[in-house]
């Protein structure tokens, strides 16, 4: 652990797939859906704190989060906490958090990653992005974490690395990026998982704050030039007008897509550690802890009669929920919205799509 260490934790989205649980006004990041008795934001905060000096963690998050950001980490400094006023996607997001770090230390190297990752093995995990910090602070390198894929999953988006330019780090390998690929559909997945080419692309990345500087310049020359006039207005009370007008002329654009896909010095590390982003329900449920039926309950009262491979899941400690038969279902009860679909993800997503035409903000 080095005082030249920064971990950006990406905490602004709306995490809508996990509807009803995750609404807008309290998104699935500050939500304990594990169980474990921690928010996924305080998983992710306690987790790279074993390898980055907790004051150099910062989470980026929208301005109407920056309170259950406070609530939930209640230790670390205010000046920690990086608000956007706007909702630009990844690429805004890592330029904001590297040349507001580039005030304070340009000698600086970066993990970035999202908030809301699930990771099985934490110490191979921490082993691996340590592995990777420690490649970054000396190469002029982009590394990305790709994850050895276990199905033909459509949810994620996939990196083809290069077996043939590959160095030896440590104990690992590191393998130079071919191309990056957004979604497939399940066609071109099974394709991508049975040539061996392809990982999973886990949206975490490494490097110094040199390199990735001059990558969003060169790439982003737009992006980069709206924060890079922030030098000497970050950490002083300036700085809030000064993201609001960058915020309002910036475009919505990924990171993936304005700087890794362009890049020719992108890397990765094969990462295998059990990993997810948990992005829906149906993904929840293939981690989740199962009876003898399959079924993974999260609600303290329950009565089951010939239900398999479904998911319960009450907000109500108090309420008894009964069910028969049900197989490969969603139950979620919460305060206001009873839930019952078949578990699957176009099911679901299309019950998120409905609901605000027919019904409005007030259920979102």
């Amino acid at each position: 652990m080095t005082s030249n260490q920064y971990c950006i934790i990406m905490a602004g989205g709306t995490g809508s797939r996990f509807w009803p649980m995750s609404r807008d006004a309290r998104p699935k990041q500050f939500l304990d859906i594990l169980g474990s008795g921690k928010s996924f934001l305080q998983e992710t905060f306690a987790r790279f704190a074993h390898i980055v000096p907790p004051e150099n963690i910062l989470i980026v998050t929208g301005s109407a989060y920056v309170d259950p950001v406070r609530q939930q980490l209640p230790d670390i400094d205010p000046s920690q906490i990086l608000a956007e006023p706007l909702r630009r996607n990844t690429a805004p997001c890592i330029a904001y958090a590297a040349y507001r770090i580039r005030d304070v230390n340009p000698h600086a190297t970066m993990v970035v990653t999202p908030a809301d990752h699930y990771i099985a093995n934490e110490q191979a995990f921490l082993q691996v992005i340590q592995n990777g910090l420690n490649f970054a602070a000396n190469n002029d390198s982009l590394i990305t974490l790709g994850i050895q894929p276990t199905r033909p999953e459509i949810n994620y988006g996939y990196i083809q690395f290069n077996t043939s330019e590959q160095q030896d780090f440590g104990t690992q390998k590191i393998y130079r990026v071919k191309t990056f690929t957004e979604k497939p559909d399940a066609e071109l997945a099974r394709i991508f998982l049975h040539s061996g080419e392809f990982l999973w692309n886990s949206g975490i990345f490494m490097w110094n704050l040199h390199t990735i500087c001059r990558a969003l310049e060169t790439h982003l020359p737009d992006v980069a030039a709206l924060f890079e006039k922030g030098a000497g207005l970050y950490h002083t009370p300036d700085e809030a007008a000064f993201t609001a007008d960058a915020y309002a002329e910036c475009r919505n654009i990924s990171i993936d897509y304005g700087v890794m896909e362009k890049a020719d010095n992108a890397y990765c590390f094969v990462g295998h550690f059990g990993w997810s982003d948990l992005g829906t329900w149906y993904s929840l449920y293939s981690h989740k802890r199962k009876d003898p039926c399959g079924n993974v309950i999260d609600a303290p009262e329950t009565m089951l009669y010939d239900v398999a491979d479904t998911v319960v899941f009450s907000c109500n400690k108090q309420k008894l929920i009964v069910l028969r038969g049900l197989e490969n279902y969603l139950v979620v009860d919460t305060d206001d919205v009873l839930l019952v679909c078949p578990n699957n993800d176009s099911d679901v997503k299309e019950i998120i799509k409905d609901v605000p035409v027919k019904k409005g903000s007030r259920y979102m």
